[in-house]
């Protein structure tokens, strides 16, 4: 490894899951000139999974930021340079290099160096070399007076003042960076709108939110879907009056639509439904809320199905098994790992309880809470929504019957959980309002009969039905 190798260090994009090969970069949080040190989070990615933030494994200054937000990177890529020895002085050049060149550090091979160190963030007070924009008179690093080049004549003209870098929609260095803050980048982006033909209006040159939506109205109708800048195809959004609007297909949406497609055209399905009367649970559910030891966790209807179904595995264990094509067995599984379908702001995801089965109802409820709450924060990693083996959707909250549910890749079954009404029912020979239910089961038909995924179904019905016999069958 050269000097420069070693001072020029590179950090490569992690698989931060199981085999994932690509991610998206959401949110820088330092600039090319800002001191890093070793386990410092520098970024935060989106993979198919999950959000991740990123800790980088060295001390130093930032070199390069080689994409800019919202750019997608293969696992493997290198995504930022760090500066290890920022006091070292500036790299060799090749002995033929001329004199405005001694001071740049030797570039990866296939790109074209545009600055030297890429210059520091616009809030830092320490500054590195830079190469100059077009235009400008080279800048050296100090030498000796020997080594100095010749001064300009005194009939060129100045100069112009440095010009601050930028990163690109690709993540490279570009012209002066228009004032603006964060929301109203992010609206321009949206709307396919470069800040840089925008005249500002705000205080000290910043450009405001009304002259971002002032820009997207001058943008003609026709023009609209199509005349999108390049800065802003990661994420487009038309002009008012615009009847169309398209986003790019990435992160956990395309990770899903990949994995439903995958499962439905692999996976024979079956669904089976059933409607019952769970006015014995929801009595339950209310009692818990008040019992000490549920003191502390959420209580709700979802936790008893979710122990119902843990229940129904235990007496039908076949259920809890996977299809291995490339080895052409079925694996059979003493643990569930059970999956309960979130819909968070990023798209639906499904984290799993790992060995749910053999946790305690206050466990459980616990378990459910958390995965729930960390979901919905956006902050659910990798490892929880792998190794499913059963999952638990519950469109109940939406107001929904029930459904026909697609399989989580891998899993065996999966279980609807639809919502709770009031309804007529024959209770004890009399039509009496109850609170009723319809649930939904999908299973892989390859390795479930119909006669094993009816029997799971029912359990779970029964034990709704009659919650007592979570204690005789449990």
């Amino acid at each position: 490894m050269t000097a420069v190798e070693q001072r020029f260090r590179e950090f490569k994009m992690p698989d931060v899951g199981e085999g994932l090969t690509e991610a998206e970069i959401l949110k820088w949080f330092v600039a090319p000139g800002d001191t890093v040190s070793d386990g410092q989070v520098v970024c935060e990615v989106e993979t198919a999974k999950a959000a991740v933030e990123l800790p980088i494994p060295f001390d130093g200054v930032v070199h390069e930021l080689r994409f800019g937000e919202g750019t997608t990177v293969d696992v493997g890529t290198v995504i930022i340079s760090v500066d290890t020895q920022p006091g070292a002085g500036d790299a060799p050049a090749p002995a033929a290099a001329p004199a405005a060149s001694a001071a740049e550090p030797a570039e990866p091979e296939g790109r074209q160096a545009n600055l030297v160190g890429y210059g520091a963030a616009p809030a830092s007070t320490k500054r590195r070399p830079r190469k100059p924009v077009p235009g400008q008179q080279p800048r050296t690093a100090p030498a000796t007076p020997a080594a100095a080049p010749a001064p300009a004549p005194r009939a060129q003209a100045p100069a112009p003042a440095p010009v601050e870098p930028e990163l690109n929609g690709h993540g490279r260095i570009g012209a002066a960076r228009p004032l603006a803050k964060p929301p109203v980048r992010k609206l321009a982006k949206d709307l396919g709108i470069d800040l840089a033909s925008i005249t500002p209006t705000g205080p000290d040159g910043i450009i405001t939110r009304e002259d971002v939506h002032a820009a997207a109205q001058a943008v003609p109708a026709a023009e609209a879907p199509t005349a999108v800048p390049a800065a802003a195809a990661e994420a487009v959004a038309v002009a008012p009056g615009a009847r169309e609007r398209r986003v790019p297909i990435k992160g956990v949406r395309k990770a899903t639509a990949q994995a439903m497609v995958s499962s439905a055209f692999t996976a024979p399905h079956v669904t089976e439904f059933v409607t019952v009367d769970v006015t014995r649970t929801m009595k339950l559910v209310a009692d818990l809320k008040q019992d000490p030891d549920m003191a502390g966790v959420r209580v709700n209807p979802l936790l008893l199905v979710a122990r119902a179904l843990l229940v129904a595995i235990k007496r039908n264990p076949d259920i809890n098994a996977s299809w291995d094509e490339a080895n052409q067995e079925i694996v059979y599984k003493d643990y569930v790992n059970l999956g309960i379908a979130a819909a968070t702001p990023r798209g639906l995801i499904v984290p799993n309880i790992k060995d749910a089965g053999a946790k305690t109802l206050p466990e459980l409820a616990s378990a459910l809470g958390e995965l729930v709450a960390t979901a919905r924060d956006g902050k659910t990693g990798p490892a929880a929504m792998s190794g499913g083996t059963v999952t638990i959707t519950n469109v109940g909250v939406f107001g929904v019957d029930t459904g026909t549910p697609i399989l989580n890749p891998g899993e065996s079954a999966i279980l609807a959980f639809g919502a709770v009404k009031l309804q007529p029912w024959v209770h004890k020979g009399e039509v009496k309002p109850r609170q009723v239910t319809t649930l939904a089961l999908s299973f892989d038909h390859r390795l479930v009969d119909g006669e094993l995924g009816s029997r799971v179904l029912a359990d779970v019905a029964a034990i709704l039905e009659r919650p007592k016999r979570l204690i005789t069958w449990g």
